[in-house]
């Protein structure tokens, strides 16, 4: 897994590529506890990502979570079809705010 930031005012975008699964959420986790302090909005593009597990699900939510007790918001962008499977399944899709 690949991960880069881009940085524009309170906006924080994180691409990810590659697989989000157990061994590469906690890398994740990091990364995004690094950035969300000073950052009112957090999308997390995940156009690349070709797999994610409920590690990764743990992660994407545990962001959104943070995001919502700061006062602030997160969105997918562009999730992969296979992310968009995932978070049907699980009734993400209701929870997250995502755009295509």
């Amino acid at each position: 897994m690949t991960i880069s930031e881009n940085k524009i005012d309170d906006t924080t975008e994180i691409i990810i590529s590659g697989r989000l699964d157990t061994t590469t959420a906690p890398q994740l986790e990091t990364k995004l506890k690094e950035c969300t302090s000073g950052c009112t909005t957090l999308v997390l593009n995940l156009a690349e990502v070709s797999y994610i597990s409920s590690a990764g699900l743990r992660v994407v939510l545990l962001a959104h979570k943070v995001m919502s007790a700061a006062g602030g918001k997160m969105r997918i962008k562009k999730p992969s079809e296979f992310c968009m499977q995932v978070f049907a399944a699980t009734g993400m899709d209701g929870v997250l705010t995502i755009a295509s």
